[in-house]
């Protein structure tokens, strides 16, 4: 399918999928789990506590937050490819994160729950048929493309390492090595 075009995303969703350059969102999403599994995989179950700010969520959070949106736009993604015309209500983050509990659950609870999420993700796109792609749906009254769902969930985790790797300050002494 390729980069979406701007009218398969509302513009804010555009920031989360210009992180992707690449028209091959299969191997993106293969080499995007790769790649966060060894940077997730050096993070420490102290550390994975750690907020930048007071008022900021932990690294905990931060991957529930990502697993949560993932598994919401996958829906979306599912919901849109098989014809369904109905349309889908908002995703609220903030009260997904507080029901979630996440500095409840263990690090490597966190990093196991992405990563079988991802695999699903990458399952189901690589089993949509090729017309299932350019399907549209609405969801927080917003119009989308299968295809832009796809690249949003691959540009919102994109989005979210970023932020870890640039705020949260890894210290050394707290990583596992």
């Amino acid at each position: 399918m390729g980069f979406p075009k701007p009218d398969e995303a509302a513009p804010y969703f555009f920031k989360y999928m210009e992180r992707i350059q690449t028209d091959d969102i299969l191997g993106f999403f293969r080499s995007q789990l790769d790649e966060t599994l060894v940077f997730l995989a050096s993070v420490s179950e102290e550390w994975s506590l750690h907020r930048y700010a007071p008022d900021k969520w932990s690294f905990r959070q931060v991957l529930n937050h990502v697993t949560d949106t993932e598994r919401v736009f996958l829906f979306r993604a599912l919901w849109f490819g098989r014809g369904f015309d109905s349309p889908l209500p908002s995703f609220d983050e903030k009260i997904s994160a507080n029901a979630a509990r996440a500095d409840d659950l263990s690090w490597a609870s966190h990093v196991a729950e992405f990563q079988a999420s991802r695999l699903a993700t990458l399952t189901f796109f690589h089993n949509l048929p090729a017309e299932a792609w350019t399907r549209t749906g609405i969801a927080s009254g917003n119009p989308f493309t299968v295809n832009a769902t796809a690249y949003i969930i691959a540009g919102h985790l994109a989005h979210h390492v970023a932020i870890l790797r640039e705020r949260y300050f890894l210290d050394e002494n707290l990583l596992t090595h």
